[in-house]
């Protein structure tokens, strides 16, 4: 992977691929590269596993710990006011409040799917499908 990705800059750079981003530019990632960044999501997925269980178990009982998954959720759109183009029909869905309790929970259960032995496999699967 250290190849394919040598450095931080390098990952920094690929960000700019997604359309949604204010950023974006329109280059295509190499097989190489999105194989990189879907072993780098599994890793991350495996490290922050307790707080995504966390946060949906707060959204199964919301009356007894809504302050995370509100907080969780809060953080979400300030990242994508920040960041994203507020524009796009996309963006605007991520940010419709009766829209994105469901993307939010899909992710969060696609990533927690991903913390196995086959999660590279599982995630990239879910990906080329979606």
């Amino acid at each position: 992977m250290n190849d394919v990705l040598p450095n931080k800059i390098t990952i920094w750079k690929l960000r700019n691929n997604n359309p949604l981003r204010k950023s974006y530019m329109n280059n295509n990632i190499k097989l190489e590269e999105f194989d990189a960044l879907i072993k780098i999501t599994v890793e991350m997925s495996r490290y922050l596993y307790p707080y995504m269980r966390e946060i949906l178990q707060s959204k199964e009982d919301p009356e007894q710990n809504s302050v995370i998954w509100n907080d969780f959720n809060q953080r979400f759109i300030e990242l994508i006011n920040e960041r994203f183009n507020l524009h796009s029909v996309r963006v605007k869905k991520l940010l419709n409040l009766t829209v994105n309790d469901e993307i939010l929970i899909k992710s969060l259960l696609t990533l927690s799917l991903c913390i196995s032995n086959q999660g590279y496999q599982k995630l990239k699967n879910f990906l080329f499908n979606y």
